[in-house]
């Protein structure tokens, strides 16, 4: 939210603000971050509003980075907080609201894969007829990652 362009000018690295549609070997993906996306993520969608906030950009910018960092990680861990319990317990198929905005997305047209991140648990959901949703995890407690083999994409743990 706050880089500006940086990722984009400097390392040459393409930065999606929302998911984005691939069609890849043929088979339909919509892959994202994921925050905010579905009926709840309440917690990220408020902090979302102040990190947006002009004034808030404003004033970060003249922060020393030491001081700046240890906010974002202050900030980061206060939006844990907020959100509860349900950002480190999973929560049911049926009640995984990442889950939920995919079947919702299948209303309107049909994806093989949709491909996440944000939760930071891995999951793998069939979601409709031939399509699934993946949740990558994180390389911190579960180590885990995905794979597209040109056919299928899936979920993998490093050993």
């Amino acid at each position: 939210l706050w880089m500006n362009g940086y990722f984009e000018e400097e390392l040459n690295i393409s930065v999606f603000h929302k998911p984005q549609n691939f069609s890849i070997s043929d088979k339909k993906m919509l892959i994202g971050h994921g925050d905010g996306l579905g009926p709840d993520d309440t917690g990220f969608k408020r902090m979302k509003k102040v990190f947006a906030h002009p004034l808030s950009k404003w004033f970060y910018r003249w922060l020393h980075p030491d001081i700046g960092v240890k906010l974002a990680q202050y900030l980061s861990t206060k939006n844990k907080l907020i959100s509860g319990q349900e950002d480190v317990k999973f929560l049911g198929e049926e009640n995984e609201w990442l889950a939920q905005y995919a079947k919702r997305k299948l209303e309107q047209k049909h994806y093989d894969y949709f491909l996440f991140g944000h939760r930071h648990m891995p999951m793998e959901i069939e979601v409709g007829e031939n399509s699934t949703y993946i949740n990558t995890g994180d390389w911190i407690s579960h180590f885990t990652y995905a794979v597209f083999d040109g056919k299928e994409l899936a979920l993998k743990t490093y050993q």
